[in-house]
Order: structure tokens, then sequence, then C-alpha cells
């Protein structure tokens, strides 16, 4: 018998740690899509089975619960972990009409209450609430652009207490004319400061929310950010072995661009962040990494600086000049900090 799972709880689970199978026919997903779903009509189920991921739970949904049940059945005798969603786009639809998802962004500091926004709202269908609680108050403004930009309705907002409260409703994502830019946005990172580094993956993180692809293209000082923090064994030659030691060695050893202070600076103004609730540019930087942000190394820069991509942390990938203007083409805004 099919394992069934509520709408309510398969709202609050993470795409990128399942697989959602819609089996409607696609006439009935262009009227009310799932977010991050694939869609393999039932009619064309026996002679596609090859697209369905392996090695990750899989959630069918079909328009009431009814086929998708059927479906789970037979994913399951080919050895998938299969469940049904109960009551299918029907209840979803219900769900989105009835009591509003509550998102409490409250004590987050930008980029973090736009960012709860986006990876909450994107994982449900369109047409549904949700009611959003912030105390930062730059998230009035944030909220409506964000809304206005990515397809989605700003139905109230009004600030009650010093707490800003929205509604929204999900929507369609927003298409760009053929011919416009993509509204991708490129960072070239020069600076290797603490300071200008926070204020590149605040800027990343936020246009991410917005559903923008990303780069930050790092070259010169700003490779520092992307070095491990421990000592790496390489090989190297005199001139690399120089600048490793006079460099600052990853994310927190960065110095301020003013009032360094021998380095108290940055100490004092992390301190001030942690008091604050401000993520850290760690936690920047891994969020930036968790939702797709693309980090690139200058090759360049590196073979002057005696860099080695052992001495880089995860995620970063090596290009060149060209790839930092193939990406800043495809955007609408290109930073040099």
């Amino acid at each position: 018998m099919a394992e069934n799972i509520s709408v309510t709880d398969f709202q609050k689970l993470n795409s990128k740690e399942v697989t959602i199978l819609d089996v409607r026919e696609q006439a009935e997903v262009l009227v009310f899509p799932v977010n991050e779903s694939i869609n393999i009509p039932f009619s064309q189920l026996t002679k596609r089975f090859k697209e369905i991921p392996s090695g990750k739970p899989v959630y069918v949904i079909c328009s009431t619960g009814d086929l998708s049940e059927q479906v789970v059945e037979i994913l399951e005798d080919r050895d998938f972990e299969a469940h049904n969603v109960e009551g299918g786009v029907k209840a979803l639809k219900e769900a989105a009409k009835s009591q509003p998802l509550f998102i409490d962004a409250k004590g987050l500091k930008c980029p973090g209450p736009i960012v709860k926004v986006a990876d909450t709202i994107k994982n449900l269908p369109v047409g549904a609430s949700v009611y959003v609680e912030a105390t930062e108050d730059a998230f009035y403004s944030d909220v409506a652009v964000w809304c206005d930009r990515t397809g989605n309705q700003l139905k109230e907002i009004k600030i009650e207490d010093g707490v800003i409260k929205a509604s929204i409703v999900k929507g369609l994502e927003k298409k760009e004319e053929a011919g416009s830019f993509e509204h991708g946005k490129t960072f070239v990172v020069f600076s290797g400061d603490l300071d200008k580094a926070l204020a590149s993956f605040i800027m990343a993180n936020g246009a991410a929310a917005m559903g923008r692809r990303v780069t930050l293209f790092f070259t010169f000082w700003g490779l520092n950010i992307l070095r491990k923090n421990e000592r790496v064994k390489v090989k190297k030659g005199l001139i690399g072995k120089m600048f490793g030691m006079m460099m600052p060695r990853g994310s927190k050893k960065l110095g301020l661009s003013k009032m360094n202070m021998g380095g108290a600076g940055a100490k004092m103004i992390r301190a001030v962040m942690k008091a604050n609730g401000i993520s850290s540019l760690e936690e920047l930087i891994q969020n930036a990494v968790n939702h797709g942000v693309r980090l690139v190394a200058c090759q360049m820069s590196m073979d002057i600086m005696g860099i080695k991509k052992e001495e880089l942390i995860d995620g970063v990938e090596l290009g060149g000049v060209a790839t930092m203007l193939g990406s800043a083409e495809k955007s609408d805004l290109t930073y040099f900090i």
C-alpha cells in the first residue's frame, strides 16, 4: 500500500533532497505548476522511467491523489522509495487558499529575511499564500522590490509595534522579454578587505534570493577570501612562498579597509555583527554556495601570486577573463569591488 504524505508536510520538503514527480498531463501543469518538480505524464511513464533520479525519495503528485497512488506502487516495485501526496494538486490549491504559511524572519539581518522568504516560497504552488514577520527596517522596501522582480504579489504590508508584517501570494515566475538581459549579476572582487568582502556576499546572496544567476569573479587580493583558513602543504616557488606568508590566509584573517588597527578593527566589527545577529562572512559564503552562486577564481592571478587550487575552499572553479566577460555580457549589472 502506498505511503501517503499530507500537503502540509509536502510543502515543508527540501526540494534538493527529494524528487517531486508530477504525473499530470502538460496542459494541467501549465495551469497550475508544482515548483521544483519533474513532469512525466502518466501516459508516458513506462517509456520514461529512466528520467526519474535514483538514490532520492520520490514524492508523486497528480490532480487528486488517486493516480499518483498507483504510480507509487509501480515505483516501489522498481525499488524506489516513493510517497503519495494525499489529495494531490486539489489539496494544494485548497491549502493555498486557507491558512497562509507563516515565515518568522524576526531578528534576521540583511540578506537573511529575503533569503528565508525566497527559500520558503519557491517550493509552494502558484497561488499559495505566506505571511511574514520581520524586524529589520530594510525589509519593508526589500520585500516590495523582491515581489515586483520575481512575479510574486505583495498583498499587504504594514508595521505594528516595530514588526513588519507582509502577506505574499506566490505568482508565476517572471519571464523576461525576448532580447532583454538575463538579469544576471556579476561581481569582480578585487579587494581582500573584510568590509568589501561582506558587501560582495551580502549583495550576492540578495541577488540569488531574487532568482538571479550570480557570478563572483575573484582576482588578485580578492583571492584571499577563498583561501582555506588552515595551512595546506603544496609545492611552491620562492615568490609563491613569499606571497603566502605576507597575505591573509582565508576569510577569518582579512583586515578592514579603514581603521584596521593591526587586526583589532576586524575583530571589533565581527563582534558587533555577532551581537546584532548579522551573519558572519563565513556563513554568507556558505549560504551563497548553497544557493547556487558561482565562485570563480582568476587563474592568472593565482599563477602570479603562487596560489594553488588545493588551497581554495570547496565549490570554487577556475576561470579567466573570458569567463568573467561572458558572465558580464549576460548580466544587467557588473560591480568591481
